[in-house]
């Protein structure tokens, strides 16, 4: 590949690292940065490859949250205290929890979803639809206080709750960490807690869809070329570093801001996809 395609391999993983953790629906993103932005070498990235790519560039963005959480993830290191260990591990149960609804739809409905749903209008529609949500939530919480402000407050039955809430993310351009953080805070979770639960139970979902998407690949009877490889191991690499800002970011900015911004962000792009494709 020459060098301004391996310029859009890096737009494309700055664009995963950011969308997938800002509620702005990284998918929507996607489709529109590859309609504006076309490959010029289809021999190499294929339409199967391509597809298989969208899903597994998020396991650079999701080594990020194991990254900056570790010491919050991790329940065997020699200088946890016991109690420090039993509630890590409660956490892991909790998230484990949240994974349920999201991994049994997902593997009923992938191929359905692919097949139907992946398109622009749709993309579009959610775009708009949860934009909306987010504004008026947003203004409806302005003097709420919320029932669980600390992560040890949040129930098995919330975390269950919120994995319902995640299978609907499975619709493109839903964004999974919007709609969970909604989900989140309908059921009385402050902004931070629902933010950094969404992003814990990001890890065993986005593994499971990356592995799911990477065995269907070689069933169906494709292989990686080295060129192919290396524009993985990019992508995921510039998602990474890109998503450790991001995070940061988010973390910081919602302990003195609320999402309303990110509600109007969606509904323009919505509408600026929404034309887009009206009008090509």
């Amino acid at each position: 590949m020459d060098f301004i395609e391996w310029l859009r391999i890096i737009f494309i993983g700055i664009v995963e690292g950011i969308t997938e953790w800002l509620p702005i629906s990284s998918t929507g993103h996607m489709i529109l940065v590859d309609a504006v932005w076309k490959t010029r070498v289809p021999e190499i990235i294929t339409e199967e490859f391509w597809e298989m790519f969208e899903v597994v560039i998020q396991l650079g963005a999701i080594l990020a949250v194991v990254t900056i959480f570790w010491g919050k993830l991790w329940p065997f290191g020699k200088e946890k205290e016991p109690q420090e260990k039993k509630e890590i591990l409660n956490l892991w149960g909790k998230v484990i929890v949240g994974c349920i609804p999201a991994a049994i739809f997902g593997l009923l409905l992938d191929d359905w979803m692919s097949m139907y749903l992946y398109n622009e209008y749709v993309v579009a529609a959610m775009l708009i639809v949860y934009g909306i949500s987010f504004v008026m939530i947003e203004k409806k919480n302005r003097s709420k206080v919320f029932s669980t402000e600390t992560m040890e407050q949040l129930t098995g039955k919330t975390a269950l709750l919120i994995g319902i809430f995640q299978v609907l993310s499975l619709v493109p351009g839903t964004s999974r960490s919007g709609v969970t953080i909604l989900g989140a805070m309908l059921l009385g979770c402050s902004r931070y807690v629902a933010a950094e639960f969404t992003f814990y139970v990001a890890i065993p979902v986005m593994f499971g869809a990356s592995g799911l998407k990477v065995l269907k690949y070689f069933l169906e009877g494709s292989a990686f070329t080295s060129v192919q490889a290396a524009v993985l191991i990019v992508g995921m690499a510039v998602a990474y570093v890109v998503s450790v800002w991001v995070i940061r970011f988010l973390m910081g900015y919602i302990k003195k801001n609320d999402f309303t911004v990110f509600g109007w962000y969606r509904i323009l792009l919505g509408i600026v996809v929404l034309g887009f494709f009206l009008l090509v």
